[in-house]
């Protein structure tokens, strides 16, 4: 009988997870980031770039499915090895279906059929132990696969006292003591449960006389020892993979990569997209003589891939999955994306607010407060496909003029007029449209604070200089900000190589590089980051 699958399941805040991300990627450059990105710095110019700056990867052909399965095995393994680095609170625990699914239902039906079966010829007279017996053993099996590689001792008494021919000789002689190997059975259990199950163990001997339910028992709480087991070893792990993160999860891409030469395909694609809008938005040279007359100005790697990751934040899931070297944080980079979202539209609203209703709510921090925080709450899960967001912000603007009158009367200043409450709910809700200048505003200001701190050597001193407009939400932005940029990082130091290949690809492989090519801060920051 089958125990339970486990499933990843995470229970850390984002905070955690940013300040974790954070830790592992100054762990990295500490280690590495240097040596591979200067390498990377070469390779952006050159045709002969060492192998371990310059990823290989073969011409297109044919994979057999022997080939995609150790891809598959090697995309799992690189995410489980990621998940454990960036996210200390990562565990398994056993799968728990939803009440209502298909797949719990056929599970449960086919465990109902199994211990039916069970049942009934334990109940023949004289009693058929064959399934018994198939019971025994696969405990025994778990048992077994428990134990250190040293417990010789443990592991010759379960082998002695399971001992699967001498049960079947018990049973082919109606001499087999069931209740007596499940007594066992749970004992062993007792000796290498860890003390959290002490209280389950305890029941499991105070169990019942129907040794059907007493088995069914048994194989839940070995369910909940096995995750156990595997939690422990992710935890002795962990130190060990945070000092080989990087090489072992650029070793295991390179290995995808070297099975499946497309695995770069979506990469290139962002990256070339990005290289393309710089390219589109540089003026031509300003020089009047000479051969780089009317030349467009070619944009520093550096700096195209800056922007690359600038496109991250505002990436359509729906349309199409991250780059590959971004899959293994699509989650965590999905949740700052609806974090960011949901701060944006809060500073909108209250850009609108304060420029239309001006002086008589001016200087005012409490009142600022309590718009934010209500602003915020209604606008809690707007990333959501169901979430109305028009809806919303007309229930916002209703919210904001109860508050704002309230808070006008209270000083002895005017309500205000129904035009004005008008004018202000019309404005508040307009910012839905994409085109609609706060909203394009603040969009471009976020962009602008993102870049600064891509593009800086030392981020964090950048962290708390928000540009103008956004001190509304200056601690917000502080936070996803530094969970950003700590991923970025982590990011650029497991495969700036692979990016410093695409880059000398799409950038140097018909043309020579300019003399002096324009030098942007995002260059040094790589190195430093």
């Amino acid at each position: 009988m089958p125990l339970n699958d486990e499933r990843p399941n995470s229970t850390s805040s984002g905070e955690d997870q940013g300040s974790d991300v954070e830790s592992s990627s100054e762990r990295c450059d500490s280690m590495t980031l240097n040596s591979d990105l200067e390498c990377s710095r070469d390779s952006f110019t050159s045709d002969s770039s060492s192998k371990h700056c310059s990823p290989s990867s073969s011409p297109p052909k044919t994979l057999t499915l022997d080939e995609v399965m150790e891809s598959a095995r090697d995309l799992f393994n690189l995410s489980l090895s990621h998940e454990i680095v960036i996210n200390r609170n990562f565990h398994l625990e056993p799968n728990s279906l939803p009440q209502d699914s298909l797949l719990k239902a056929v599970r449960d039906n086919l465990q109902k059929a199994f211990w039916d079966i069970l049942e009934a010829e334990l109940n023949d007279d004289p009693p058929e132990y064959g399934q018994a017996i198939r019971l025994v053993e696969e405990i025994r099996e778990i048992l077994l696969s428990f134990l250190n590689p040293g417990a010789n001792r443990m592991r010759t008494q379960i082998m002695e006292v399971l001992d699967m021919d001498l049960i079947r000789q018990q049973a082919d002689n109606d001499a087999l003591d069931i209740q007596g190997l499940a007594s066992y059975i749970i004992t062993t259990m007792g000796k290498m449960c860890a003390p959290v199950r002490d209280e389950e163990i305890k029941k499991l001997r105070e169990g019942t006389d129907n040794i059907v339910t007493l088995f069914k028992e048994i194989f839940r709480v070995l369910s909940l020892m096995r995750a156990d087991m595997v939690n422990c070893t992710i935890e002795n792990l962990r130190p060990v993979l945070q000092r080989q993160s990087v090489e072992y999860e650029r070793a295991k891409f390179q290995s995808i990569l070297d099975k499946t030469p497309s695995a770069l395909d979506r990469t290139t694609s962002w990256i070339k997209s990005a290289l393309e809008e710089l390219q589109s938005s540089i003026a031509p040279t300003e020089q009047t003589n000479g051969p780089g007359k009317g030349q467009p100005v070619v944009p520093g790697p550096f700096q195209v891939l800056n922007a690359a990751f600038i496109r991250i934040l505002t990436w359509d899931y729906s349309k199409s999955p991250p780059p590959e070297t971004w899959m293994t944080d699509e989650i965590r980079l999905q949740e700052i994306q609806w974090q960011l979202q949901q701060c944006q539209a809060v500073n909108e609203v209250l850009l609108i607010v304060y420029s239309t209703i001006g002086g008589p709510i001016q200087g005012l921090p409490s009142l600022s407060d309590r718009l934010k925080r209500m602003i915020s709450v209604l606008l809690d899960g707007m990333h959501r496909s169901d979430f109305n967001l028009e809806e919303s912000l007309e229930g916002i603007s209703a919210q904001i003029c109860c508050e704002l009158n309230k808070s006008l009367t209270e000083r002895s200043y005017p309500a205000l007029t129904p035009a004005l409450q008008g004018t202000l709910t019309g404005q508040i809700c307009n910012i839905t449209q994409k085109d609609n200048p706060i909203r394009t505003l603040v969009e471009d200001r976020v962009q602008q604070y993102f870049m600064a701190l891509i593009s800086d050597p030392k981020p964090q001193s950048k962290i708390e200089q928000v540009p103008a407009g956004l001190t509304a939400i200056k601690p917000e932005l502080a936070i996803i900000g530094a969970k950003f940029i700590s991923l970025v990082n982590y990011n650029k130091t497991v495969y700036g190589p692979f990016y410093a290949d695409i880059l000398r690809k799409l950038m140097f492989s018909n043309s020579q590089p300019a003399a002096n090519p324009p030098q942007n801060t995002a260059q040094d920051s790589v190195t430093h980051n």
